[in-house]
């Protein structure tokens, strides 16, 4: 990985850190390509159960496309007088990195420290749980540079927000406080910026600690209701109970329940 984002992973949890705070988080290339390499590695990896996606500095957590590279580009289009290649970026990061995210089996959690904006904010509506700093705004940016939603924000926002107030952030973009965010459902949570970065640890570690399986399979579930009616949401609701019901974990639960005791998961 570059140096430009940081990953580690300790008992269980994975920890995808964008290291550029000087430049508040911006996806320059080299950026793009090691969160999407880190984002994959840590959905890929089975001992990896839980995700936790967080930025450098206490100003950003991620603006965004890096717009001083992305103009150098334009204008090296424009004299050659070719486009291509130019937006290529969503193609080639943006969305393997939200795919990862989303389609995970294991949760993902942000913590979201400061701005969030453009493909910041698809980024945080990709995890699956956002604990955010009372410091911290969202933004959607994308028509505010004449250009449309992209990081996947198109289909995560309007899920949270509804349809009609996604239509307003998006063709009004504007700045989303911390407490806005957390009554439009955008965060979890919200902490004192200065509780942020051990909430976000908690948050997940407790997620890595539980049952992996069941949490995959909640994912599964909410994703498939979102664009099927009730009776296949029923169907697929037998296939992944069936599925949960027979794993190591459940077995687990059930005898922690009636020892009255812990449960201690195995995440199988």
């Amino acid at each position: 990985m570059a140096d430009t984002v940081l990953y580690e992973v300790s008992d269980g949890l994975a920890t995808i850190t964008l290291n550029r705070p000087e430049a508040m988080n911006a996806m320059n290339t080299e950026t793009k390509v090691a969160f999407r390499d880190a984002a994959q590695a840590a959905a890929a990896d089975d001992s990896v159960r839980a995700v936790l996606l967080t930025a450098a500095g206490d100003r950003a957590f991620c603006v965004g496309q890096d717009l001083k590279e992305h103009i150098g580009g334009l204008m090296t289009a424009r004299e050659s007088g070719s486009g291509e290649g130019v937006m290529s970026t969503v193609q080639e990061h943006y969305n393997p990195i939200v795919r990862a995210l989303t389609g995970a089996a294991k949760p993902v959690v942000a913590a979201v420290n400061g701005v969030a904006a453009g493909a910041g904010f698809g980024f945080a509506l990709a995890a699956d749980y956002r604990v955010v700093a009372d410091t911290a705004a969202f933004n959607t940016s994308f028509a505010g540079v004449a250009l449309t939603a992209d990081s996947g924000i198109s289909w995560t926002l309007p899920r949270v927000v509804g349809p009609s107030r996604a239509a307003d952030l998006l063709l009004f973009p504007r700045s989303i406080s911390a407490q806005e965010a957390y009554e439009l459902g955008i965060a979890n949570r919200v902490v004192p910026s200065a509780d942020l970065a051990s909430e976000g640890v908690k948050v997940a570690r407790a997620l890595a600690e539980g049952p992996t399986l069941a949490y995959a399979a909640l994912k599964e579930s909410l994703a498939f209701a979102l664009s099927h009616s009730l009776d296949e949401s029923l169907e697929k609701e037998d296939e992944l109970q069936s599925r949960a019901g027979a794993s190591e974990d459940h077995m687990i639960a059930v005898q922690a329940f009636v020892n009255k005791e812990k449960p201690k998961y195995l995440g199988r």
